[in-house]
């Protein structure tokens, strides 16, 4: 072989090694991307389908079945899950499967007796630590709640009430706070989601409040004014118990006349 030809045989061999790397390390990155958005996706619409109570309390969660529909394995799956698991969202059982974390009696006296201490709290600190970015996001919350109220969207007011009232509590900077602020939230958005479905005026009159309230706790917190969130948070508490009293007990139907 003249000496040229070896060298061209060199060269092209060694273009060839590279684009078929390229050509891997493409396939891998794209693997890689498909696998993170299929987990992403996996972990938001568990999250929403739970608070908005598509999933409900207590129901089994099949790996397979989840894999299949987002095209992950069972590996993917289960660290989702423990993801979920952490917050507080679902209960992994040994031997039994995920479930969605349930509803009972003793966790919704818990509820009903911690919430309020929590929220105020979380307000306080919240008026202390907050930063202009976690303002602004609050504001934006804001503005996707009033948009979802006005055209009676209640899916969007229970995931945006939701995110309102998490951006406080990432205000309160406070590692110990939040996790407890999470799980109530998740509770809070299955009992209260009624709220965001009124029948009558007086539930809509209540809806229109709670936006005014959101307004309210903005300007407080805006002005570092500790006091008139805490206020708020009894005011905000007050205005959606009634509700969430009737989820958990509601009036009984009329029995039928005897004949």
């Amino acid at each position: 072989m003249a000496k040229g030809a070896g060298k061209f045989a060199l060269t092209f061999d060694l273009q060839h090694d590279d684009m078929q790397g390229r050509a891997t390390f493409l396939a891998t990155t794209d693997e890689e991307a498909s696998l993170k958005g299929g987990k992403s996706d996996l972990y938001d619409d568990l999250k929403r389908q739970i608070l908005t109570m598509e999933l409900d309390p207590d129901q089994d969660l099949d790996e397979g079945t989840l894999g299949d529909r987002y095209g992950l394995s069972r590996t993917p799956v289960r660290e989702v899950f423990r993801r979920l698991e952490g917050e507080g969202y679902i209960d992994i059982r040994e031997n039994r499967g995920a479930r969605v974390i349930p509803m009972n009696h003793q966790t919704l006296r818990q509820f009903f007796l911690v919430a309020p201490m929590v929220y105020a709290a979380i307000g306080r600190l919240a008026v202390q630590n907050f930063r202009p970015k976690q303002l602004e996001d609050l504001k934006a919350t804001q503005e996707r709640f009033r948009t979802a109220s006005a055209s009676s969207d209640s899916l969007t007011m229970v995931l945006e009430n939701n995110r309102f009232h998490e951006i406080i509590g990432e205000m309160s900077g406070n590692a110990y706070l939040q996790p407890s602020l999470g799980r109530l939230l998740i509770d809070h958005a299955r009992i209260g989601h009624t709220f965001f479905r009124p029948t009558n005026d007086d539930m809509r009159q209540r809806l229109r409040t709670a936006v005014e309230h959101h307004d309210a706790f903005i300007t407080a917190i805006s002005q570092h004014d500790e006091e008139a969130v805490v206020r708020l948070v009894f005011e905000h508490w007050d205005l959606s118990r009634e509700n969430m009293e009737m989820f958990v007990a509601p009036p009984g139907m009329k029995a039928d006349a005897l004949v």
